[in-house]
């Protein structure tokens, strides 16, 4: 696969919440963000870890697996959008009740490149506090 360029600041400091439960990814997904600007949150590798999160520190964007041990993605979907921009990365695909509740969510096949995933994100043209 052909590498991606990057920009070291196009995340500016944007706190990115990484829900994925394949540690390897996770790290990817990680380093990806950090070399991008932002700061990432978690990887949650649980539901529960990623609400937890979601109590003390609100992202500005979010990179999600769908299927986790305890469960779907769906409750950490259902209190980020559509606040919040997120790219779900998968190897299961997006249920069909999910896409429904969440019509606009980009949604790509494992495996994709973590770099090409935080371009995706689109944080850049987004104000950040």
């Amino acid at each position: 696969m052909e590498e991606l360029a990057v920009p070291t600041d196009i995340l500016k400091g944007a706190k990115v919440l990484i829900v994925e439960d394949e540690p390897f990814i996770a790290l990817d997904i990680s380093y990806s963000v950090e070399q991008a600007g932002g700061v990432p949150l978690g990887p949650a590798t649980t539901v529960a870890e990623a609400l937890k999160i979601l109590k003390t520190e609100w992202p500005d964007g979010a990179i999600v697996d769908v299927d986790l041990p305890d469960g779907t993605i769906e409750p950490v979907l259902n209190a980020l959008c559509p606040a919040v921009p997120v790219v779900v990365h998968t190897g299961v695909g997006l249920p069909d009740i999910m896409r429904q509740a969440h019509p606009n969510l980009e949604v790509f096949n494992k495996p994709t490149s973590p770099d090409f995933l935080v371009l995706r994100l689109g944080l850049t043209d987004r104000s950040r506090g």
